[in-house]
């Protein structure tokens, strides 16, 4: 009899022992599975921050992104200024009551923004060719001024600095933009004939970053101008959000060093030896865009 009740008892111990092992084995798979959720929303929480920091710096062009993704930032972000600036209209609107009148007002014509940004690029020895194209088509004080405010199109003489900065050259420059203030002074540009596409490169970017137009223009100060040509014609790409306008070219690129067009860089052409199509260095417009491209990509 006592044999039958201590195998009993042994075995409600061993039952009792095995409930107490599952209750324990639960309570740690519980607690590992939360230890795990808990990592894993961690992990989730910092790839969340990682991304947003990727993105801050994408966006302030830090990262090499692809000439397609850069133009889908910037349009983007010019239809919410876009819209932002509609936005703040209709509230004003509202505010002062609603005008059934399409027709911008006469004195609110030098509030809207600029069609085109013409940069003239330019020489320290040039003032002759800059005093003729200010009697031809460009005007300067008040006419310059008239200009921009009823066609929208803003003209600047564009020039460097002198390798000697503050030298007599310098200040030639400084004198006659006191006079006229009508020059658009690179000051990180040095003057030299060799660095003229790198002087048109900063030239649109300053320009893209200090002006909100739609078009920027690049031209010599040998070129006179059709300015209400030129307006007419830009008009007809203001919907179009990446415009290359010039007198488009190609041809030959000549390789021996004896040629008069000799192209130091010819074997960058392929085979083939032709340029790729371009506008005539003379005068070409890119749209705000392309500029802004520019201005990243620097």
């Amino acid at each position: 009899m006592q044999t039958k009740v201590s195998n009993a008892n042994r075995h409600s111990g061993i039952v009792i022992r095995s409930r107490t092992s599952t209750m324990m084995l639960s309570m740690f798979a519980t607690l590992a599975s939360f230890y795990v959720a808990g990592r894993l929303w961690q992990d989730a929480e910092e790839r969340v921050l990682l991304t947003k920091e990727l993105d801050r710096i994408t966006g302030q062009g830090h990262s090499a992104i692809s000439v397609d993704d850069t133009l889908k930032i910037i349009a983007c972000r010019e239809q919410k200024k876009k819209l932002s600036a509609l936005e703040m209209e209709l509230v004003a609107a509202r505010q002062e009551g609603f005008v059934s009148s399409h027709l911008p007002e006469k004195n609110s014509i030098s509030n809207k923004r600029p069609l085109v940004v013409i940069g003239i690029l330019t020489g320290f020895s040039h003032k002759s060719k800059r005093d003729a194209i200010r009697k031809a088509w460009m005007g300067a004080g008040k006419v310059l001024k008239k200009i921009e405010d009823e066609k929208g199109i803003i003209a600047r003489f564009v020039i460097g600095r002198s390798s000697n900065r503050g030298d007599s050259l310098d200040r030639s420059i400084d004198n006659e933009n006191k006079e006229t203030n009508d020059f658009l002074i690179l000051e990180n540009h040095v003057e030299a004939l060799e660095e003229q596409p790198n002087k048109t490169k900063s030239f649109f970017a300053y320009a893209a970053e200090n002006w909100d137009a739609d078009f920027f223009a690049k031209i010599n100060d040998d070129v006179y101008l059709n300015i209400d040509a030129l307006g007419n014609t830009l008009a007809g790409y203001v919907d179009k959000p990446r415009v290359y306008v010039g007198c488009m070219k190609s041809g030959e690129v000549f390789s021996e060093q004896s040629h008069r067009w000799y192209e130091p860089d010819w074997w960058k052409f392929g085979d083939g030896k032709t340029y790729f199509r371009h506008a005539s260095g003379e005068m070409f417009v890119v749209s705000k865009a392309l500029a802004k491209f520019i201005s990243i990509n620097r």
